[in-house]
Order: C-alpha cells, then sequence, then structure tokens
C-alpha cells in the first residue's frame, strides 16, 4: 500500500497527442484526394473545336492526311456535329477514297436530312464510284434546297462530264454538262471546285488549252490534291506537251504514291516519244503499285513489246488477257476481248508477240478472236490480218527471220486504264 505511483510522461503524451491530429488529417484531407487502387487516371479531355480547328491549320500546310485524321478525332470526340462528316468527305473525295466519301456524306444527312452540302458531296461520290442515276437524284435535292449554289452546280457539271467520258451519256448530256460547268464559274470564279468542273467538261470536250487554263486555276487554289495533278497531266499528254505531262504526273504520284495510275500515263508518255526502256522502267513500278490489275500487266507487256522484247512481253501480256498468278502469288483476273482500246491493244500485241517467237498456233487463235470479236475496228482487223500473214511468213519460209510488220499504232490520246 505504500507502493510509489509511477509518473507520466509528459513527453510521451505530446507525440501520442501529434500522431492522434496527424491521422485526423490525413483522414479529412489526404485520403479523398487519392484515387483508389487499380483505377485507371483521368486523363484530360480535348474539346471537339481543337480538333476541328487543327484540321484546318494542317489544310492551310497542304496536309490532307493529317487533316483527315484530326476531322475523324473530332467526329469521335462529338458524333452530333455535321460540318465535320461533310469536311472529312470532301478531303476523302479529294484523295480518291470515294466509298468513304459516299458513307460520311450519308452520315451528315442522318444528322440533318435537308443539307444540300451534304447531298452534294454524297452525289460527287455517287458520280466517282459509276453511280450515276442515284448521284443526279441526289444533286437535285441539292439544288431544289439551295438552286443558286456554285459547289452544287460545280459537282453536278462533273458528274455529267463523268458520264459523257464513259460513254453512258444521254442526248443533250453534254450540252448541259457545258452550261452547269459555266453557271458554276459565274456564281463563283474563286471555287476551287468550279475551277476544276469546268476544266474536266473542257477536256472531255476536247478543248484542250483552255482545260489547261482552268486546272492551272484550280491547282493555284489547291496544289495537294492529286487528281488535279492527273488531270492537267492528261491535258498536256494530248497537246504533246510531254515534259509538262510528265511532271503533273509525277507530282500527282507523290500526293498519292498507292495510285497507279501516274506512273501508268508516265510510261505511255514516254514510249510516246520512243524512249521504250523508261516506259518500261515506269510501267514496272505501276504492276509494283497494282499487282491484281489486269491493265497494269497488259501496259508492261505493251511496253516490252515497244522494245522489242517479245517473250517478256507475252509473259505480262498473257496475265492480262489470260489471267493467271504472278511470281509472287497474286491472283490476277484476265480482260475478256471487248471494243476497249486498251483490251484491243494488249490482244493486239500479245498475238504479235506470239506470232514473233514462232508460236503460232497460239498467235492464230488470238487473231480469229479478234476477227470474231471486234470486227467493226479496223486497227484491230489490221493487227489481226498481221497475226496471220507473219505466221503464214513462218510456215512458208521455215529458214528465213520472222518478219519485223508493225501494227497500227494510231492512237492520238491515251485511254485511262479502268478499274
Amino acid at each position: 500500500m505504500n507502493k510509489r505511483r509511477r509518473r507520466s510522461n509528459p513527453w510521451l503524451i505530446a507525440f501520442l497527442v501529434l500522431a492522434i491530429g496527424f491521422m485526423i488529417y490525413v483522414n479529412i484531407y489526404v485520403i479523398p484526394s487519392v484515387p483508389p487502387p487499380f483505377v485507371p487516371t483521368p486523363t484530360s479531355t480535348r474539346s471537339p473545336q481543337s480538333f476541328a480547328e487543327e484540321a484546318s491549320a494542317y489544310l492551310a500546310e497542304g496536309r490532307i492526311g493529317l487533316a483527315k485524321q484530326a476531322y475523324e478525332a473530332a467526329i469521335k470526340a462529338d458524333p452530333l456535329d455535321l460540318s465535320n462528316y461533310q469536311n472529312l468527305a470532301k478531303l476523302q473525295i479529294y484523295s480518291g477514297e470515294y466509298e468513304a466519301a459516299r458513307v460520311n456524306a450519308e452520315n451528315a444527312l442522318l444528322l440533318e436530312k435537308n443539307q444540300p452540302y451534304a447531298f452534294s458531296l454524297l452525289a460527287w461520290a455517287k458520280g466517282l464510284l459509276g453511280e450515276y442515276l442515284e448521284a443526279e437524284a441526289d444533286i437535285k435535292a441539292a439544288l431544289e434546297l439551295d438552286p443558286s449554289n456554285a459547289f452544287t452546280h460545280a459537282v453536278y457539271a462533273y458528274i455529267l462530264a463523268l458520264k459523257v467520258a464513259n460513254n453512258v451519256g444521254e442526248i443533250g448530256t453534254v450540252d448541259q454538262a457545258i452550261e452547269e460547268s459555266r453557271l458554276a464559274l459565274s456564281l463563283d470564279p474563286q471555287l476551287l471546285e468550279a475551277r476544276w468542273a469546268r476544266g474536266y467538261v473542257l477536256e472531255i470536250t476536247s478543248n484542250y488549252e483552255d482545260a489547261i487554263t482552268q486546272l492551272k486555276a484550280a491547282v493555284e487554289i489547291n496544289d495537294t490534291i492529286a487528281d488535279l495533278h492527273m488531270a492537267l497531266g492528261r491535258n498536256y499528254l494530248a497537246v504533246e506537251e510531254y515534259d509538262q505531262a510528265v511532271f503533273e504526273f509525277t507530282k500527282a504520284y507523290s500526293l498519292n504514291p498507292s495510285d497507279s495510275e501516274p506512273n501508268w500515263y508516265i510510261s505511255r508518255v514516254y514510249a510516246r516519244i520512243g524512249e521504250f526502256a523508261k516506259a518500261v522502267q515506269y510501267a514496272e513500278q505501276a504492276v509494283k503499285d497494282a499487282p491484281s490489275d489486269p491493265y497494269m500487266h497488259g501496259n508492261l507487256g505493251s511496253m516490252y513489246y515497244r522494245d522489242l522484247q517479245y517473250n517478256r512481253a507475252i509473259e505480262y501480256l498473257e496475265l492480262a488477257v489470260r489471267g493467271g498468278m504472278t511470281e509472287e502469288g497474286v491472283v490476277v483476273e484476265g480482260l475478256p476481248l471487248s471494243y476497249s482500246m486498251s483490251v484491243m491493244e494488249f490482244y493486239s500485241r500479245y498475238g504479235l508477240a506470239l506470232a514473233r517467237v514462232n508460236r503460232c498456233s497460239e498467235a492464230v487463235q488470238v487473231a480469229q478472236a479478234m476477227q470474231q470479236t471486234v470486227p467493226d475496228d479496223e486497227t484491230a482487223l489490221f493487227n489481226a490480218t498481221t497475226i496471220i500473214e507473219i505466221c503464214q511468213e513462218a510456215f512458208d519460209n521455215p529458214t528465213q527471220e520472222t518478219p519485223e510488220a508493225e501494227e497500227s499504232l494510231a492512237t492520238p490520246t491515251e485511254e485511262a486504264p479502268e478499274d
């Protein structure tokens, strides 16, 4: 009972008070600001408008690919803004992505069914896809909504010109295309599409010099559209300004390296001026760009033929006319004989090359097919007759060299490769 009580430690009490105070602070202020474990940390979200502004900046620099990506991001950020769908659709038309452009124009119309600009874009995409009846219905719907819109009249002119170029126009289609292109230009002379459409209409009516003037004006407005440079190159080729044609086709290829047409055209330019080795070089690149396209194989075979490399010519021309598989395992569908200028060229040179290496049983079959299938084409019949004469000469004089008779090559303009 007389045992002494232990005195309390004031330092321990102070420490405990501070510890309790610290725990209370952590519980009130720190823990609420700490994210729970295993939950992703939220990131800041960009506004849809910032993506659209970024796309405009890219367009000002001529970077269409990045502008398209920015508009795609803007659509993801705000799926209800129809302007982004329309802007993306137009850039996709510029880039040759017609199916994607059609989808985005349709999406814009889902958001606002009476939008004339979206109808015009949809019509343009459908026209470029060869859906002319639907394209005309859409463009007329756009004109009903806005009869004085320069863009809509320009697109209408372009669709009509496409019909004429692809031999599906009716009586009066050319005159209507001319009228629409003139109207678009009068409504807005600074509109790229108005200059482009007017240039295309002048091209299909063989007014090549005037077409060059309009297309150059369009290129001055926007220098980054591959199809514009292709159109300019075609018209330079038509007026035999070959250096300018090659320059424009090369520019088009630099803007769209996945397209085989620029190198196809460059090969035709060099063949036209007799530089067949260069023609072969560019035709080979066109085949690499589109290894399943029979037109590219046929063109390469044709260039080998012009370079007097008949066995190499047969290899590629056979793929074009009969189909088969390349060394890389790519399947090529053969082209049926028709009145297409390119197809008749491929069959003619295939038969002639076979005759010149004395594979006459095959060569005569080709000649007979031409006589039976395209009897109304004088050039094809001349070439078929030449094939038979070469083989007859080889049969009559087996010890003599194969005669070097040439087929008819009168081709004032170049037919574009078909899809």
